[in-house]
């Protein structure tokens, strides 16, 4: 109420008379000049602190920015150690698959070598076999009637004549070759034999070719009596 309100100043006036009648005006001046300095003093103080928390919030902003950056960083170098190793295991591959390739060709090139070592064999023992076929050209013609010529592809034919005693001049014939596994074949015979197979298959296995030869001229004597 006002009446409350009015005793209350009165008090208060009471109290400051006698405050100051106890304390004195200077010492009150000196605590209020003391009071001021401590409120500057907490008010720059205040200020100051204020500027160190700004920059200290700087601060820590400016950090979490660089373990942002360094955690990016992380990331990007796990990546880059993630294709590294990926490119390793691809490197890894293709050398092993290099190596392999490497290997494959030094075997089908031994593989090719051995072939032509044995090709060339081959070869050459049918070149002698034919060499020595025609040197038993002379001995054949005089003891059997036989022409021996040669043909394409390294073969022989051999002509046989007096053989029909009703056309001494007709020809009887067959064509050989040596194989590739070096053995005799018969390529062709004219007129045909049935036993051609059989005169084959032994002068194989016992490489006795005037006997060979011989025994076709049997079979051919014996086919112009029927």
């Amino acid at each position: 109420t006002e009446d409350e309100i009015t005793l209350f100043e009165r008090d208060m006036k009471e109290f400051w008379t006698q405050f100051k009648s106890v304390h004195g005006t200077e010492q009150i001046t000196q605590t209020l000049a003391l009071r001021d300095s401590c409120k500057g003093s907490i008010e720059a103080l205040s200020e100051k602190w204020s500027k160190k928390l700004k920059e200290g919030d700087l601060m820590i902003d400016k950090i979490q920015e660089y373990n942002n950056e360094i955690l990016q960083n992380n990331k990007c170098l796990s990546e880059k150690e993630e294709q590294l190793t990926e490119i390793k295991a691809k490197l890894n591959q293709e050398e092993e698959q290099h190596k392999n390739l490497i290997d494959s060709i030094k075997e089908l090139k031994e593989k090719l070598t051995k072939k032509m070592e044995i090709k060339s064999s081959r070869e050459k023992a049918a070149k002698e076999k034919v060499e020595r076929l025609c040197k038993s050209k002379v001995l054949f013609e005089e003891r059997l009637g036989l022409e021996i010529r040669r043909i394409h592809n390294e073969q022989l034919q051999f002509i046989f004549r007096h053989i029909d005693h009703k056309d001494p001049d007709k020809p009887y014939m067959f064509t050989l070759s040596i194989n590739e596994q070096g053995d005799y074949e018969v390529t062709s015979c004219t007129p045909p034999l049935d036993c051609i197979a059989e005169f084959q298959l032994k002068v194989r296995e016992t490489n006795n070719f005037s006997a060979f030869v011989a025994n076709i001229r049997k079979a051919f004597t014996a086919l112009s009596y029927k």
